[in-house]
């Protein structure tokens, strides 16, 4: 059990967490939830003992491995598969013993624990989460160094799911995926077997893959019951109560009050006043619980509404190499109040697609005709490094209206979220929710009549996530959306977009459909990336001569690396008093033998099924 007893937790001089006590059940699979900057991430840190609490303790059983994605993307010439079988320490350890080992009890008991912790499954384990992840069995055998950041924080994710530690930290996990890595993440983590603890922003994972919502709310920790929305219910119940408990208090307070006032002035009633004085003292007062209002977003309208369509795309290629282009025969329309979303796996073309709308990308070939005067806004998350560190949101906005008053200058930095001294705050000191509202609203800062979104929710809290849907459904122009969030997509899109296999269709289900889609789909793939993606891969056919001959040399590896370890472990059944001497070791040596035979086999059958295609290719 994670026991978190009477704990505090001050950083930097302010107390984030307030003498909170709260167990939770091996097992559980809980959601971390509050406002962005209550201290979620500053409790992981206590959990996994980087920070020392100011009071109070965290206990865990004591052979529980804490496991959590790391704060650097693994880099490097290894595979990707490599990197993350050896997260699984012992077993890593355990087979690099197995290679130098002679003592005959020491390989049973190798083989054996091997055999306990199923390590001869594990390359198809470690293949199946990457390829739920987004990585096809071509990426899986690439090294880290191929990959960018971004990808390469799927690697680490990858490892720590496989690790699959007794108490798994993931701290927005989704801010790397695609909505499909998300989709399937949200069905992983349904089904860990272990504990499991997840700050996230995202409601459908909340209701989806946890069964309790831990909320952290002015210093303090609660535990509810549930799915995020049996959390939601539960908090205005709870919020209900409390109003009227406090209403009660103060009713009451006013009646004692009273009576103090009124007699103790009077001898006769001097000792029920003063009775009635203690009684004031000892009731303590109730904390209503005060729900902090979300600044809302909004995106100015466009002083003109077009004639549709605001943009038409016919046949178009487009891409980067003209002999290599991302989308080919694209046709499409957009007319001035759709709320399209776009999915599609990363790498899939959805940014090139966007560029090309944006009018950042030319077409190769075909047609993208625009509606006169078409004013188009374009947020992404990475133009966050873009904005001036330097410099306040008052500053921004100033850049952007020249010579206008100061009054009329602050004004519109308060319509945009940072009124007063929020105004004159440095960029750099921003959270990044602030970021990303600062960015929102000077996108869209002179009333476009299309807003292009890519992964806008990445920084934003739940709340500041409704209210981006209620500005994007309030917004009298068009809206093309790419997000991992579904609630967003669900809340605010009215056409779905599939960009894939080199090109753009129209997607009739809705987000339920596509999901059962998307696991169905990835799940039919795992059995064959399994294979392709084990320490001795076993890809379909190819034409890689290169690849076919790594792909036998490792199969000859393999054999040559088991058909030793028979050796060793013949030597030892050969003993000729093992079976009287240690029957429970011979036993072991025996079901170790046994197992190695099944992987000497399967070694086997890859070399013959490689030299084989190896033939084929060449003739």
């Amino acid at each position: 059990m994670l026991a978190i007893t009477d704990l505090s937790i001050r950083l930097a001089g302010r107390l984030l967490i307030d003498q909170s006590s709260v167990q939770i059940t091996p097992g559980s699979r809980v959601g971390l939830v509050g406002r962005n900057g209550t201290g979620k991430s500053t409790l992981f840190k206590v959990i996994r003992g980087e920070l020392a609490a100011e009071h109070g303790s965290v206990t865990l059983p004591p052979r529980w491995r804490i496991g959590s994605l790391a704060q650097e993307a693994p880099n490097g010439p290894e595979s990707l598969i490599s990197v993350v079988l050896k997260a699984d320490l012992e077993r890593d350890a355990l087979l690099a013993e197995a290679e130098h080992a002679t003592d005959p009890h020491r390989i049973a008991e190798i083989q054996t624990r091997l055999v306990d912790i199923d390590a001869h499954s594990a390359p198809s384990r470690a293949a199946a989460i990457l390829s739920g992840l987004g990585f096809s069995a071509a990426d899986q055998l690439r090294p880290c160094a191929e990959f960018s950041g971004g990808w390469r924080m799927r690697v680490a994710l990858a490892a720590t799911l496989f690790a699959a530690p007794d108490l798994l930290l993931l701290d927005e996990p989704t801010n790397y995926l695609d909505l499909e890595g998300t989709l399937w993440l949200e069905d992983h983590l349904a089904h860990y077997p272990r504990t499991v603890i997840v700050i996230s922003h995202d409601r459908d994972l909340l209701q989806s893959s946890v069964d309790q919502i831990l909320h952290l709310e002015r210093g303090k920790l609660t535990l509810y019951k549930g799915s995020y929305s049996s959390f939601e219910e539960q908090r205005a119940a709870r919020e209900l109560l409390d109003a009227k408990a406090v209403k009660r208090q103060e009713a009451e307070r006013a009646r004692l009050q009273a009576f103090v006032d009124r007699f103790k002035a009077k001898a006769s009633k001097a000792r029920q006043a003063q009775s009635r004085v203690k009684m004031l003292e000892r009731l303590k007062p109730i904390t209503a619980l005060v729900t902090e209002d979300v600044r809302e977003i909004s995106f100015p309208a466009p002083e003109k509404i077009l004639s549709p369509p605001i943009i038409a795309v016919d046949n178009a290629s487009v891409g980067y190499d003209p002999d290599s282009p991302v989308l080919n025969r694209v046709t499409l329309r957009i007319d001035n109040d759709d709320r399209i979303a776009l999915l599609g796996a990363n790498g899939n073309g959805k940014s090139t697609l966007v560029k090309l709308l944006a009018g950042r990308l030319a077409p190769f070939s075909g047609k993208v005709t625009r509606a006169d005067k078409l004013s188009i806004a374009y947020f992404a998350q990475h133009q966050l490094d873009e904005l001036n560190e330097d410099a306040s949101a008052y500053d921004h906005v100033r850049k952007l209206m020249g010579d206008a008053p100061e009054a009329k200058v602050r004004a519109r930095a308060g319509a945009i979220g940072f009124s007063g001294k929020a105004a004159d705050t440095k960029a750099g000191r921003l959270s990044g929710g602030e970021k990303a509202r600062l960015l929102l609203g000077l996108a869209t800062f002179f009333g476009p009549n299309m807003i292009i979104l890519d992964e806008p929710t990445n920084h934003l809290d739940i709340d500041s996530r409704g209210a981006l849907a209620e500005a994007i459904n309030e917004f009298p122009g068009a809206v093309i959306m790419v997000s991992h969030d579904r609630y967003l997509i669900e809340a605010c899109a009215d056409r779905l977009w599939i960009v894939a296999d080199r090109t753009v269709t129209n997607y009739d289900g809705d987000l339920d459909e596509y999901r059962r889609l998307v696991l169905s789909t990835r799940n039919a793939e795992a059995p064959r990336e399994r294979s392709a993606a084990s320490e001795k891969p076993q890809r379909a056919r190819s034409d890689n001569r290169g690849s076919l001959k790594k792909r036998i040399a490792d199969a000859e590896a393999e054999i040559a690396r088991v058909s030793e370890i028979i050796t060793k472990i013949d030597t030892a059944l050969a003993l000729p008093d093992i079976f009287t001497r240690d029957p429970k070791q011979a036993a072991q040596l025996s079901k170790a033998r046994a197992n190695a035979a099944d992987a000497l086999a399967r070694a086997e059958e890859q070399w013959l099924e490689a030299s084989t295609q190896f033939d084929e290719a060449t003739g």
